[in-house]
């Protein structure tokens, strides 16, 4: 992972850095690495995050579809 330091300016860097990090899942997976995971709660978790997704995944279709309201969007992007 790369972050460019502009015009020494280190605390945005940080900024960026601390962001991309959080996108790409990495804090949750050094906060799950800190401590040993019985098999039935990964188990469990696993199914759980499953499940997650796939409501994800059927609540967009269903927006798609036009069944549901789309999601309300901020200005800003």
């Amino acid at each position: 992972m790369r972050v460019l330091v502009r015009e020494n300016n280190v605390d945005q860097a940080l900024r960026v850095l601390k962001k991309k990090m959080q996108r790409e899942g990495l804090f949750r997976e050094m906060k799950s690495r800190r401590a040993y995971e019985k098999p039935s709660e990964r188990r469990n978790r696993e199914k759980g995050e499953a499940i997650r997704r796939d409501r994800k995944a059927a609540r967009k279709r269903a927006q798609r579809e036009g069944l549901l309201p789309g999601r309300k969007r901020s200005g800003r992007r």
